[in-house]
């Protein structure tokens, strides 16, 4: 467990486990590091796994200004974990707004990336005016009740409660982990991450020159990033899809087995390509 220091200063909580080609994790939203504890616990006989808390996740610091939040500075913070666990390439796992950001990753840094896993992603890239109205209002939202008012929120989604059918025990997990969340950090996340993110369409260029393996998982039921997943299927240069079937948004709590193995199948076939 330790602390790496950001571009801007901000630092940044990891921890690390296991030995062997890394894998770094890069969580979404509603999650934290903890969010991987299933698959680092599958991963650490053949990696080095390395999971963090994105900025405004305590332990990680928690700016008080908005201005210290965007995917610009989420991708500096993957950075700031590269190097400072000097990390030469990595695997990169990561999971709806961590998902987003390693791309960004791997589109910046592609000599550093041996293969991407993009879990959930593209949120809001279809209707991106209505994403941001909800993002500013989740964050007024999450102002005025704090914690435990985005946790009923995000329970009420129908993309996330099929982790309360599926996997009771995580849904419990994962909703103590989120009260005991920073109300500042996850509303400036809100407004400087979510908000301002440009749908993954815009991106289409830079992806078609993208040669890293990428894995693309959605569940079935998570109609917000169906579209987006196809769309990269298509655009990416080295993609393959995985539609899992009656699943939300929260693939690797729903289906942990199923997804491990698949993950471990992919990247496993990356290094003996």
């Amino acid at each position: 467990m330790k602390h790496v220091a950001s571009g801007d200063g901000t630092r940044i909580y990891c921890e690390e486990e296991g030995q062997g080609v890394p894998v770094v994790f890069v969580h979404e939203y509603g999650g934290s590091c903890r969010s991987f504890d299933g698959q680092v616990a599958a991963f650490r006989a053949r990696h080095r796994c390395v999971v963090f808390n994105a900025r405004g996740y305590p332990p990680s610091d928690v700016p008080a200004s908005v201005d210290f939040y965007s995917q610009d500075h989420a991708v500096a913070d993957i950075a700031a974990v590269f190097d400072g666990l000097r990390i030469d390439k990595a695997h990169l796992v990561g999971v709806s707004m961590g998902a987003a950001s390693s791309l960004q990753y791997a589109l910046r840094e592609p000599a550093r990336v041996l293969s991407a896993t993009l879990v959930g992603i593209g949120s809001g890239s279809d209707d991106p005016a209505l994403f941001r109205e909800t993002a500013e209002a989740t964050a007024k939202l999450i102002r005025v009740g704090g914690m435990a008012a985005l946790a009923k929120q995000m329970n009420e989604s129908p993309t996330r409660r099929r982790l309360e059918d599926k996997n009771p025990a995580e849904f419990r997990r994962f909703n103590d982990q989120l009260l005991a969340m920073s109300p500042v950090g996850h509303a400036n996340t809100q407004l400087g991450v979510q908000a301002r993110r440009p749908p993954l369409y815009v991106h289409e260029k830079r992806l078609a020159a993208l040669s890293t393996p990428v894995l693309v998982v959605v569940g079935d039921e998570d109609a917000g990033c169906r579209k987006p997943s196809d769309f990269l299927k298509r655009v990416l240069p080295d993609a393959r899809l995985r539609v899992i079937p009656q699943t939300g948004h929260c693939v690797n709590l729903e289906n942990p087995a199923e997804f491990n193995r698949l993950c471990l199948e992919f990247i496993g076939a990356v290094a003996v390509a």
